[in-house]
């Protein structure tokens, strides 16, 4: 192999999905419990932005994730995650419709959850509440599903 074709080879590789070394960052598995139904997916977003918390969508440097819903539990891998403070929140979007859908304008209708099973007071927590220190090495966390309605 030319040298020229091995320094291909190497993004080449880490862009098909080559298994992360503990120099990219950590593996943090998540195991979701109390999932009621196996409708729609179950999202999952990881981000270190207090301000964004826990719409963290499009908030560069943020983990995303989704998982086909399954009665019980579902579990999501976020890979290459950087040493920091972060936190997580779910939702199960039973009708897949991207957002978290309401009644009367305010009471959740599909499940939701945070990192440290945070509390919920007149809304979502707050990020200090759900917050979880990343080092370098590998963490597996539960999450639990919640629903209001």
């Amino acid at each position: 192999m030319s040298r020229f074709a091995a320094l291909l080879a190497l993004p080449l590789a880490a862009m098909l999905g080559g298994a992360t070394t503990p120099a990219d960052g950590a593996t943090i598995t998540v195991k979701v419990t109390e999932v009621r139904n196996a409708k729609g997916i179950v999202r999952a977003c990881m981000t270190a932005d207090m301000k964004s918390f826990p719409k963290c969508r499009g908030v560069p440097g943020a983990y995303g994730a989704t998982a086909q819903a399954h009665e019980g539990s579902v579990s999501f891998t976020f890979t290459g995650v950087k040493p920091g403070r972060y936190a997580i929140a779910l939702l199960h979007d039973e009708n897949s419709n991207g957002k978290a859908d309401r009644a009367l304008g305010m009471m959740p209708k599909e499940g939701f959850g945070f990192s440290r099973d945070a509390a919920v007071r007149m809304g979502p927590p707050k990020f200090s509440d759900a917050a979880i220190d990343i080092g370098g090495e590998d963490q597996a966390l539960t999450i639990r599903m919640r629903y209001m309605l």
